[in-house]
């Protein structure tokens, strides 16, 4: 099995949007798609699951408040319980008001710092990491869609060519 793809490039991302309608309607398999900023609703057209970021993101939350309920309770209520303003800390429910901004700045500082973490793992995105760009064009004018090569090769140009692509060209991954 050959590692060919098809690069094909656009200058519109209205066009881009109806060429990646048509490659799926053709059932042709893309691979990835490169564009100089978001283009609303290419996800979908592409057929992608919705992400699940939201999820972890109150997943982490919840970490974060139950390590700052935690650290408060020890702190304020077990290990050193303080008289302070003549509001003695006998139990954590009594003290609640005012833990509540600590408690939400830590929820929000832990969903917000592991979420980005996730994202960076997820899509791996390392310090250092070359660029996989493969056309600099799509870093300021263009959109590159990038198509697994199977079957007739010409055939494909072809197609590519009808859905409106300024250049279209086969690129041999290793």
């Amino acid at each position: 099995m050959s590692n060919k793809v098809i690069h094909a490039i656009y200058n519109d991302d209205d066009i881009l949007m109806d060429a990646v309608k048509a490659t799926r309607a053709a059932h042709h398999h893309i691979e990835e798609v490169y564009t100089p900023f978001p283009v609303h609703g290419l996800d979908k057209a592409m057929g992608l699951a919705p992400t699940r970021i939201a999820i972890a993101s109150f997943l982490y939350g919840l970490v974060g408040l139950s390590v700052a309920a935690s650290l408060m309770n020890y702190v304020m209520i077990v290990d050193w319980p303080q008289d302070i303003g003549g509001k003695p800390s006998f139990s954590f429910i009594d003290n609640m008001p005012a833990f509540v901004p600590i408690m939400f700045e830590l929820t929000v500082f832990f969903a917000a710092h592991l979420m980005v973490i996730t994202f960076y793992l997820r899509s791996r995105l390392w310090p250092f990491k070359a660029a996989e760009n493969p056309d600099v064009r799509t870093t300021d004018d263009h959109f590159l869609m990038e198509v697994a090569l199977h079957g007739n090769e010409d055939d494909l140009i072809s197609f590519f060519k009808n859905t409106g692509a300024v250049e279209v060209k086969v690129i041999d991954k290793h």
